[in-house]
């Protein structure tokens, strides 16, 4: 995609905050109505019908939703966004036919692409690269390190990339599952309840919770240290390969969407996190400061060795691999298999400047 100069970005943002300026309190699909401009030229030719699945996570995905991109890119589309709690979730709405395309994180992505799932799937983009975003939260206060919280419960929702963290951090610590910790599957949304009851004594989450549990706990240790470790986790996309088929000229818009977010959020981060924060219901400064939790990468970035054009595939295999031994997936294939789960066409188009 050629790159937007910065007056096309700025006056996106402009209609953003126009828009929530007028709408008030209205929610953001009645916000967008007839309000959307596309930040390229829009592809009448497209009729697809799309059901996208999508999850409160502070990323590019939620300015295209919020700003209504796809809807002014694509006219004749039929577009249905529906929300998820977390990956696995969406992962099941990939194997009943209920999701075509959404936000599934690294883990939930490598569970799909393995034994027994295989689900017939593709990783189609990289929302974000998880840091500090996503971190162990421990009620007391005296809790230093992973090892302190031998004996303790901790809630965590299974198949996510958080998951997948907690459970690196915990043998890289020397702790059991099965012996030293006791490991509860929550979604987000329940770890609150959880917390507040004292069912749990602590927790590996996103935000919005996260920040909550911050401001009652301590952070003990977060993915950014588990990806130096040698663990890196990702928001990644997922789409099932009947849509990319039946749908190219699609996901060829929608990764340009996702691309256009991507550099908002990257060279103008005060106006990406107006539309980040009416879909989550905080304010534009709470959203910026989640920004920096997470790196954000053009398309031109994920096409480069470090993702799509090389290493990515490398670490979903190792991520199997992991997976495996915990008992979380059945089998292993060889590297070329994750190969194979990777569409990056799109990217290639999206990242030619």
């Amino acid at each position: 995609m050629t790159k937007l100069p910065s007056g096309a970005r700025s006056a996106a943002a402009v209609v953003a905050l126009l828009a929530m300026a007028l709408s008030g309190c209205a929610s953001a699909s009645e916000r967008t109505a007839g309000t959307s401009t596309c930040p390229f030229a829009p592809d009448e030719s497209i009729t697809a019908t799309a059901r996208i699945a999508y999850q409160h996570i502070p990323n590019g995905d939620l300015i295209v939703k919020d700003q209504g991109i796809l809807e002014a890119c694509m006219p004749n589309a039929k577009i249905t966004w529906s929300k998820y709690d977390s990956g696995g979730d969406v992962v099941q709405a990939f194997g009943s036919n209920s999701a075509d395309l959404g936000l599934i994180g690294s883990s939930p992505a490598t569970k799909a692409l393995s034994a027994t799932l295989n689900i017939d799937m593709k990783v189609v983009w990289l929302h974000d690269v998880i840091g500090a975003a996503e971190s162990l939260i421990a009620k007391d206060t005296s809790v230093k390190s992973i090892a302190d919280l031998k004996g303790r419960t901790i809630a965590v929702p299974f198949s996510s990339t958080a998951h997948y963290s907690l459970l690196n951090a915990l043998r890289e610590a020397g702790l059991d599952t099965a012996k030293d910790v006791k490991v509860i599957n929550l979604s987000p949304d329940k770890v609150i309840g959880a917390w507040q009851s004292g069912e749990v004594d602590a927790a590996w989450v996103w935000d919005p919770t996260l920040t909550q549990l911050k401001a009652e706990g301590t952070v003990v240790t977060g993915s950014g240290e588990t990806a130096e470790a040698g663990f890196p986790t990702f928001d990644a996309a997922g789409a099932t390969t009947a849509f990319i088929s039946a749908n190219p000229g699609f996901m060829d818009v929608w990764t340009k969407s996702q691309d256009y977010a991507v550099e908002l959020i990257n060279e103008d981060p005060k106006a990406a996190a107006v539309s980040v924060a009416v879909e989550l219901g905080i304010s534009p400064e709470e959203v910026e400061k989640q920004f920096t939790g997470y790196k954000y990468l053009t398309a031109e970035e994920q096409g480069g060795a470090e993702y799509f054009g090389g290493k990515l595939a490398g670490d979903i295999h190792k991520t199997a691999g992991f997976l495996h031994g915990e008992g979380e997936i059945s089998a292993v294939g060889n590297e070329q298999a994750y190969t194979d789960g990777l569409y990056g066409a799109s990217i290639s188009k999206a990242g030619t400047k």
